[in-house]
This record gives C-alpha cells, structure tokens and sequence, in this order.
C-alpha cells in the first residue's frame, strides 16, 4: 500500500506554522515579554476595571452576551433580544443615514460656498434652494433614524447592562460620578452606545446614567492605565495644533481660529501651531513625537473599506491611521476636533482600526473624537467646554477627559435634544 505525500502547499504551511511557533516561544523567552500573544489572565484582567466595570459586548451568530469586568471578577449578562442579524441590520440602518445625510450636507456647503462666489445670481440662488430643501429633508430623516437607533440599542441591550451594574440613579452634581467602560466587538464597533436611550424620558440614557468611555480592546485599557500619571505633570508638557481651515475639496471650517486662539491662550508658550501651508504631513509626524498634547482641528475621513488607509486632511493630503500607527508616542491627550475621525471599518469591524484607535495604541492615553461629520461651531464649542474643564494655571491634566467631555456633551444635549446628530457623535477613548 502505497501513501500519497502531501501536496507542496500543506508542506509550507506546515513549516510556517512551526516557525511561527518557534519565533513566538522566542519573543516570550525575553525579559517583559512572557505574556506575548496569550490572553490576559483573570487578575489581569480585573486590573483593566480599577476605575469603574469594563463591558465587552460579544456578537456572534450563535448568541450574545455582555461580560462585565469588574476588580472583584467577571460575569456574564445573556443579551436574548440581540443577535448577529439585528445588529448587521441595526448598524446598515444607521450607516445608510449617517452617509445620506454627510453627502447632502456636502452639497449644501457647496451650493453655499458657490453662492456666496457668484454674487448672488440668480442661478446660484436656485441652486442653494434647492440644495437647502434635500437637506433639511435629509435632517429630518437622519434625526428620526439615529433616535431610533438610540432607541433599539436601549431597549435590546444597554438598560440591562445599567441595571445589572445597579446604575440607575441621575447623575448629579456630587462627583466623582460613576464610570463606565465599553468594549464592543463585530459590527457593534460601528454604533453609539454611550448615547443610547430614549432621551425624551428623564434619566433613562446612558448619559443620565454614567460616565461612559471606550476602549478597543481589553490589553489597550490596560496599558494606558498601567502608564496613569501620580502627581503633578512635567512642566515641558506641550501642546501642538493642526488646522486646516481651507482645504481643497472640503468645506471651509471657520472656526479653526477659534480653537487655534483657545489653546494659545489657555496654554501660552506651551502651543505650537502648524495651520494651512505649514500642516503638512511631514511637519505634523516630525512633531508629534515631541508633544504630549495635540489638536486637529481640520477634516476627517474614514475609509470603510479599508480603515487604515482613513485619516485627516491635511495641506498637503492624507495623513492616514497606517501612517500615524507607524510610530510611538508618550502622549497624553490627542484631541481630534475633525470629522469623522471615529467610525470604523464594516469589512473587519473587530479590529477597531480607526484613527481615534490608532492614536491610543500608539501611546496617547485620552483620545477625543467623533463618529461623523459636525459643524465646526458645535465642535468649537465642545472644545471650549472640554478645555475649560482640563487647563488650570496654564498646565492641562488630561485625566479628567472622560467626564469633561461628557459635561460638555451634556450641556449640547440640553439645547439639541431633539436633534442627536449635534451631540452623539462625541466620543472618548482611554482610562
């Protein structure tokens, strides 16, 4: 009887399956390094919740569960009214709207920009009319799905979670106020939960609720705690700005000024400014390295497809998550005022690669930024708020982040309640 060998295929794959092996047992032998590529332990992973639980919101299409952190251990919440095609359906739902309404408000900007050029010709007005109804009509259509989204995501899922965690009382004005941190996975990557809730009802929101940052994954959370300043923050701590006002092919942003004479001011001596010609790509990665804090006040974009090729305009192009994810960074705050600069990609949503990630992997502990496009006079306001909150005596700690934005978020809420794409798409990242 005679065996037949194994195709060549199945021999290389095998060889580099053993070296493989062979080059990870090598990296583990190495001092720091003993833990590389194993999931983290249950102590460690308790250690990931020291500031409040941290919630990973598993997707599959077998069934769905939340697991919750916490220092004393870890259970499990079923999540019965979720499963993998709700939440494929859910999320192309709030895609579909958020992309619809991007594109018309594009046009409106244009018609404007454009009217504004002509003189006021009559043309051109037809035009900015025209554009200014499919937009207002596109508003009105993308309120009522992102309240409903806001909605689903409650009822299905996050009202349990707050119960079970017993966070059920407003939040007041006595602090610290609680925290909460969420790791979702699979498509879940793609929504807004820390706004989820039926926000015409009192105290039934997460915002109501709790202070709620993200994290892309558990290891992440861990290190950015495991690097939480003690004490008082070097005094060469610096803040660079990058801001584009003027951008070909975008929008003009107004309101990049405005952040731009915030920080000067809040920070004086302690801010570099690269805006227009001098926000190059080169320019911005040559100074990144050396700033603890940075500030992109220009716009964003994101790249479903292919996240790591999304990024930020600037003057000279993108300046993409693969490029910024290259190096490493010992920074504290990364500010991104952008849009669209949080969203990920539908293709591998479990890897979170978005430019808000990637800043975080790379080394900055807080990371600020939105889900979609916003009106730079909101963003501008927001930045006010959360600076406000951070920068005292001309030094800016960072560890307040999560509450400082979710404080101004509040505050946008109150005025904008009926209108949640002015407000939900702010988001935090880090401990």
């Amino acid at each position: 009887m005679t065996t037949t060998p194994p195709p060549p295929d199945t021999d290389r794959q095998s060889a580099l399956a053993r070296e493989w092996d062979d080059l990870v047992e090598q990296v583990r032998r190495l001092p720091g390094f003993e833990n590389f590529l194993r999931p983290p332990d249950i102590a460690t992973m308790r250690s990931a919740a020291v500031g409040g639980p941290v919630v990973i919101v598993n997707v599959s299409r077998w069934r769905c569960d939340a697991l919750v952190i916490r220092p004393e251990g870890v259970t499990e919440i079923s999540l019965p009214d979720v499963t993998a095609d709700s939440v494929v359906e859910e999320v192309n739902r709030y895609l579909h709207a958020v992309v619809s309404f991007q594109e018309e408000s594009r046009l409106h900007q244009q018609a404007q920009q454009a009217l504004l050029g002509s003189g006021m010709d009559r043309p051109a007005l037809a035009t900015h009319a025209a554009a200014m109804r499919r937009w207002g009509r596109a508003r009105e259509q993308t309120e009522a799905e992102l309240n409903h989204c806001l909605v689903w995501m409650w009822d299905s899922f996050v009202e349990r979670i707050l119960d079970h965690l017993q966070l059920t009382t407003p939040l007041g004005d006595t602090r610290p106020w609680p925290r909460l941190w969420w790791c979702p996975t699979g498509p879940l990557t793609l929504l807004p939960i820390h706004a989820a809730g039926r926000h015409s009802r009192p105290n039934e929101a997460v915002l109501d609720r709790v202070v709620s940052s993200y994290t892309p994954t558990l290891r992440a959370l861990i290190q950015s705690r495991a690097e939480d300043p003690v004490g008082a923050l070097p005094a060469a701590h610096q803040m660079l700005f990058v801001g584009m006002q003027r951008t070909p092919g975008q929008p003009n942003l107004p309101n990049v000024q405005r952040e731009q004479q915030l920080l000067e001011r809040l920070l004086p001596d302690r801010c570099l400014s690269l805006t227009e010609q001098a926000a190059t790509r080169a320019a911005v990665l040559e100074h990144l390295p050396g700033h603890t804090w940075v500030h992109f006040s220009c716009h964003g974009n994101q790249n479903l497809g292919d996240p790591s090729r999304g990024g930020l305009h600037l003057h000279d192009g993108m300046l993409t998550v693969g490029e910024v994810s290259a190096k490493e960074y010992q920074g504290e705050l990364a500010y991104l005022s952008g849009c669209k600069t949080a969203v990920g990609g539908v293709n591998l949503p479990d890897e979170a690669i978005t430019l808000a990630a990637s800043l975080n992997y790379s080394g900055y502990r807080h990371v600020i930024a939105t889900l979609w496009s916003v009106t730079d006079q909101h963003a501008a306001e927001v930045a006010e708020d959360v600076y406000g909150g951070l920068v005292h005596d001309g030094a800016l700690d960072a560890r307040d982040a999560g509450p400082a934005l979710h404080r101004a978020v509040i505050s946008l809420r109150e005025r904008y309640r009926d209108h949640p794409s002015v407000w939900m798409p702010y988001t935090h990242i880090g401990p």
